[in-house]
């Protein structure tokens, strides 16, 4: 049955459209040998890529509490997508650091985004994709969303 676009919630579709596409980004990286990554990761990894952080800073930019970001770190560790280096300018503080799995993780997903995209906009016509883009760019920017985006600091709503 397909489901007439009158009927569903603008928030909700563009939520649910987000997750398909998320969904299947993730299913490509797993052909590609990334198996072991999950969407979450990535909300940890922008950080990071961003530049080294503390345990602290980046417990900080997440809004989240220093324990559990400690947790988040101690399992990205473990997979072998961040490591630990002491500060230059204090020893006493070790920055986080993505490692070459995550870099090439990373640089997988953009260029896997980039290809859906544009799969959509052969299929849907790169006219509508782009209004699509537009409209929704706009509808963030109402909300105050913009300076979140730039910042790195996007977070599901509480």
């Amino acid at each position: 049955m397909v489901v007439h676009p009158s009927t569903l919630d603008l928030s909700l579709t563009a939520l649910f459209a987000g997750w398909a596409m998320t969904d299947e980004v993730q299913r490509r990286l797993t052909e590609q040998g990334f198996g072991d990554l999950r969407f979450n990761d990535g909300v940890v990894l922008q950080h990071v890529l961003a530049a080294p952080l503390s345990i602290t800073a980046l417990a900080e930019r997440m809004g989240v509490t220093q324990q559990a970001a400690s947790k988040t770190v101690a399992d990205l560790e473990r997979r072998g997508l961040l490591r630990r280096e002491p500060d230059p300018a204090d020893a006493r503080t070790k920055l986080l650091h993505l490692t070459e799995h995550a870099h090439h993780a990373v640089e997988a997903t953009r260029v896997l985004r980039k290809e859906l995209q544009d799969e959509l906009a052969t299929e849907f016509g790169a006219a509508r994709v782009d209004d699509a883009r537009t409209l929704l760019a706009s509808i963030i920017g109402r909300f105050g969303g913009d300076d979140a985006i730039r910042a790195r600091r996007v977070r599901p709503p509480r």
